[in-house]
């Protein structure tokens, strides 16, 4: 007697994107760790079989055959195992390509559930290959791979009580999720086939997001998401996945994880059928929601009674910030560390200069030599000591590579820049902007052609901040096989390499300290009299935590001018006058439409956060468009 439990497993899969023959095997691991424990229901993510990005790959005959092949192996698997399992494939009806979920059990296929609501935003294209389960006004019969069954919204019964509905990834993330539905058709079990990638806060409004619904469904939700391989580009996925309870949390995987992970948890169907049974209003929700229209009072506000945060990129309690820089340090590491990987890179190397943003991805670079299993010695660090470099910057970054244990290489660029500007026939007297970028390129130049003397990725180090405002060498410093940083706000790359020397050893922490400490510079311009940093770039360009701040609602809400503005005085009163923030405003917004076309070519970076200046996901925005109606 099961006593009215029903027990349940979530899978993340260690695939290879556009592999079936592959992620078939993987599979079949998935479902006899499942058997092995006695689960009768095991949910993998989405797109199971095939990977979920595998893009205009979708299209292609070779995979969706490949997929029909690896479908056909797993349905015979699963002959006399005693388990539903449900897979995420793609699947062909008539002229148009669904996102599907497919139930399948003891050598049968039970039914195929289209996605209804296909994520086309930000970093999301997916309306370019699916097409919607909302076509779908009742089943239809479809002959899938030979096998006879039907495709639509639908719900299976899996014995001992338990009911199976199934929405897939971003429908949870709607305001009337199909589940909603789904469990006043008797639907006790949600399964959630899901590729969600990760940044910043996410996993812990994904979690809310599976509790919050379980609760309202008086279900059980069952969350599988893509896992680590499936990272590429500028996004990483972690393999979350996740087991509620009528808003319980009964079990969760680790993320990041770099092999299959398989969680289970007992659902008590009974005691879910009893509440449901309980609670009147369960049923009673067809009524219609009426609507009233009230006067709304244009009022001047002067915000008395909200509060703006000056760091929206940064949490205010020390807990709360000390977990979201582990959580950004672990993508930055794991976005990397897969992309050397898919390469098939020796190591990396990286230019450090001792400042904040070279220092972070050199940390970063340790964390994925250390998931790698490599040893810090595959980074080769490069100091390139130029016309503006001062000692404190050129032996921070020297002692740091020495106590990280990287292979360490000093190569000047003042000789190689001296003859450069006499080819172009450049007076190195005049300082000017050719002067700088002169020195920029150099190293670049540098960096590119060892990693490809050495086998290495060159890692880029550049960070949000700079792209926003374009102060970055265009083909220079701009330019990397890999950035770590480039969605990190200069703001926030601070509390990492804070974070990272709180948990270091002494002597690292004392370099990590005095870096933290050292003015923001790129060094091209000559040292002052006394050898210290002359150009110093809040002074040119103004404060980073302003330019942020401005950045965040800018990019995330599409504020006006006047609205950025006296949200900024609200928030950086008793520090920053009218008169400032309006001179750095206008310097924010002119810098952010004339530097477009450097971040239309940036190289792939790991989306960390809600705000990300990709061309390729979560901003597009033509390279020429006029700033003057936005000032």
């Amino acid at each position: 007697m099961n006593y009215g439990f029903f027990r349940t497993a979530a899978a993340s899969l260690k695939l290879k994107v556009a592999h079936p023959s592959y992620n078939k095997e993987e599979i079949k691991k998935a479902i006899d760790i499942a058997v092995k424990e006695d689960a009768r229901l095991l949910v993998t993510p989405e797109l199971s079989v095939t990977g979920y990005t595998c893009a205009d790959l979708f299209f292609t005959t070779a995979l969706q055959e490949a997929a029909g092949e690896a479908f056909r192996d797993i349905v015979a698997y699963t002959k006399n195992k005693n388990i539903a399992v449900v897979l995420g494939m793609p699947v062909k009806f008539y002229n148009s390509l669904y996102n599907c979920a497919v139930v399948v059990f003891n050598g049968a296929v039970l039914g195929v559930v289209p996605k209804t609501h296909i994520a086309n935003y930000n970093e999301f294209y997916e309306k370019r290959w699916f097409a919607s389960g909302n076509q779908f006004k009742s089943c239809q019969g479809i002959n899938l791979y030979g096998f006879e069954t039907k495709i639509g919204s639908q719900i299976f019964d899996l014995g001992s009580g338990a009911v199976l509905g199934i929405e897939i990834c971003e429908d949870l993330w709607v305001s009337d999720p199909p589940s909603s539905t789904l469990v006043h058709h008797g639907a006790n079990l949600i399964a959630n086939v899901s590729a969600s990638d990760e940044y910043v806060s996410k996993a812990e409004y994904r979690k809310s997001l599976v509790s919050n619904q379980s609760a309202r469904c008086i279900c059980a939700y069952l969350y599988a998401g893509a896992s680590v391989y499936e990272s590429t580009t500028d996004l990483v996925f972690s393999g979350a996945t996740l087991i509620a309870e009528n808003g319980a949390v009964l079990a969760e995987g680790e993320r990041f994880c770099r092999d299959n992970t398989v969680i289970f948890a007992d659902i008590d169907i009974e005691k879910l059928n009893a509440l449901r049974l309980n609670n009147m209003s369960f049923e009673n929700l067809s009524e219609a929601i009426g609507f009233s229209k009230h006067p709304v009072l244009n009022e001047k506000n002067d915000l008395k009674f909200r509060y703006v945060d000056p760091q929206p990129f940064v949490p205010a309690d020390d807990e709360k910030r000390r977990e979201r820089c582990r959580e950004i340090f672990s993508i930055q590491a794991a976005g990397l560390a897969r992309r050397m990987e898919h390469v098939g890179s020796s190591g990396a190397v990286i230019g450090i200069s001792g400042g904040l943003d070279s220092t972070l991805a050199l940390l970063v670079a340790a964390e994925a030599m250390r998931l790698l299993g490599k040893s810090n010695s595959d980074i080769l660090g490069i100091t390139m000591p130029g016309f503006g470099t001062t000692d404190r910057t050129y032996h921070n970054a020297v002692a740091l590579m020495k106590c990280l244990g990287v292979t360490v290489k000093e190569i000047s660029i003042r000789d190689a820049c001296v003859q450069h500007m006499k080819d172009i026939a450049h007076n190195p007297d005049i300082k000017d902007i050719t002067y700088e970028n002169t020195q920029a390129r150099e190293r670049t130049q540098i960096l590119f052609d060892m990693a490809n003397k050495h086998g290495k990725l060159l890692v880029g180090t550049g960070d949000l901040s700079e792209l926003a405002m374009g102060w970055c060498t265009f083909n220079g410093d701009h330019m990397s096989m890999y950035g770590v940083n480039a969605s990190v706000p200069k703001t926030l790359v601070r509390y990492l390499v804070d974070y990272v020397a709180g948990i270091s050893d002494e002597k690292t922490a004392a370099i990590l300290y005095d870096v933290l400490d050292t003015p923001v510079s790129p060094e091209l311009l000559p040292p002052d009299e006394n050898g210290k940093i002359a150009q110093k770039t809040e002074e040119n360009i103004g404060p980073y935590e302003l330019h942020d701040f401005f950045l965040y609602h800018f990019v995330r809400f599409g504020f006006s001018r006047e609205k950025l503005a006296v949200l900024a005085q609200k928030a950086f009163e008793g520090r920053y006058g009218s008169k400032e923030i309006l001179k750095w405003l206008d310097v924010f917004i002119k810098r952010f439409f004339i530097s477009q076309f450097k971040r239309s070519c940036i190289p792939d970076s790991p989306k960390v956060g809600s705000v990300s200046l990709s061309p390729r996901g979560d901003w597009r925005m033509p390279s020429d468009a006029s700033f003057a109606d936005y000032l």
